[in-house]
């Protein structure tokens, strides 16, 4: 059975998205420093007359931070906004969700914020949780 699937770069690696976990996918703009908030948290950016919080996806991935990101996917993780910054973002496929392979290379946290993987033209992508990038939602869940 298909799903669609938004595919999205983060860190240089393609990856997909449920699509039923994305709001909407935007450029951000001004994004205001937190004081004392953990470094995953890059800041809270206004969007369509609310704030949100903006992730940065490659330090909850445990890589160094985002610096290029211009363009975010805005994603509800228990009744919250959050804009979780991404390099790119390609389009929408149907595509058919996978059992992780054990040949995918999966260093930081990568591992614990995929959820299964697709295959997009002979290209294995792994499938991210957005609500595993967002700071204490798995901890809050379980």
């Amino acid at each position: 059975m298909t799903e669609l699937f938004l595919i999205v770069q983060i860190a240089a690696r393609w990856v997909a998205v449920p699509a039923t976990e994305v709001e909407s996918a935007v450029d951000i703009g001004a994004i205001v420093a937190v004081p004392h908030a953990p470094s995953t948290i890059r800041g809270l950016a206004a969007l369509r007359s609310r704030v949100v919080t903006v992730i940065d996806t490659c330090t909850a991935l445990g890589l160094p931070p985002c610096t290029e990101a211009k363009r975010a996917v805005i994603a509800q993780v228990q009744g919250h906004h959050y804009a979780l910054l991404v390099d790119a973002l390609d389009d929408v496929f149907a595509l058919e969700r996978l059992p992780l392979s054990s040949g995918l290379p999966l260093d930081g946290q990568w591992a614990a914020c995929a959820s299964g993987m697709v295959d997009r033209d002979g290209e294995p992508l792994l499938i991210l949780d957005l609500s595993r990038l967002v700071p204490g939602a798995v901890a809050i869940a379980a």
